[in-house]
């Protein structure tokens, strides 16, 4: 379904980014694989997506520092000539209670939760308007929609995710474009474990089930759009 595409997923080398690398890849797609600082698990995502018959290619990009985020759209373009998906999905999360939350700690979560989906949708934007069938995912939170305490930073990041992905798709739907929120609750990832360990060892969302969802949209362009898909654990009340 995804023949011929390329793919640029961020914060791809474990959890959630990992799943949804590996099932681009399976579904016909190129990817390239984005990690922060070490990339060892990144070149191992990379080395699978090879062994599906697919191209992948490690770029390092911190995407908190803006510059980074331009240059590696800049490296996408001379590895692959073209990029038809992105998938931002690096995030980093923060939680205790507001007054003990500084001031840098604040903007390293803006930086790149917020700011690095921004500046990496408009980057790309140039080479998504030349695709024939150009797709925006851009990996949210159920907390978007919600105000959960002691999260405050990383509630206010997604938040805006959530705004920022609505003011653009209405943007660009006129060029094709689809821009779409995938918003899970708990997902078995180790940041959910650090800020949620209540609820480790229960049932919860996996990054399968996150990909599984960055894949129905990918893979059903037709007359019908979703716009965003809500996961939520199966033990949480429905709605």
């Amino acid at each position: 379904m995804l023949e011929g595409k390329t793919a640029l997923v961020t914060g791809a080398g474990r959890g959630i980014g990992r799943q949804i690398a590996l099932t681009l890849a399976a579904e016909g797609a190129d990817v390239i694989v984005n990690c922060n600082a070490s990339c060892e698990q990144a070149e191992k995502t990379a080395e699978e997506i090879r062994k599906l018959g697919r191209r992948a290619e490690v770029l390092q990009a911190s995407v908190a520092n803006f510059q980074a985020c331009g240059d590696m759209v800049k490296k996408a373009l001379e590895l692959f000539g073209h990029i038809d998906i992105l998938v931002n999905n690096a995030g980093i999360v923060q939680s205790g209670p507001l007054e003990g939350i500084s001031t840098e700690e604040f903007d390293a979560v803006m930086a790149t939760n917020v700011r690095a989906p921004f500046i990496l949708m408009r980057e790309t934007l140039p080479l998504l308007k030349a695709s024939p069938s150009p797709e925006i995912i851009n990996v949210c939170s159920v907390v978007a929609h919600e105000g959960y305490p002691n999260q405050s930073a990383y509630v206010a990041s997604k938040h805006a995710l959530c705004g920022l992905s609505k003011s653009f798709a209405n943007e660009v739907f006129e060029d094709g474009v689809r821009v779409h929120l995938i918003s899970p609750g708990g997902v078995l990832t180790d940041m959910v474990a650090k800020v949620r360990p209540e609820i480790v060892g229960t049932p919860m969302i996996l990054p399968e089930d996150v990909a599984d969802a960055a894949e129905y949209l990918l893979t059903h362009r037709s007359d019908a759009v979703c716009d965003e898909i809500r996961l939520h654990r199966v033990t949480k009340a429905p709605f």
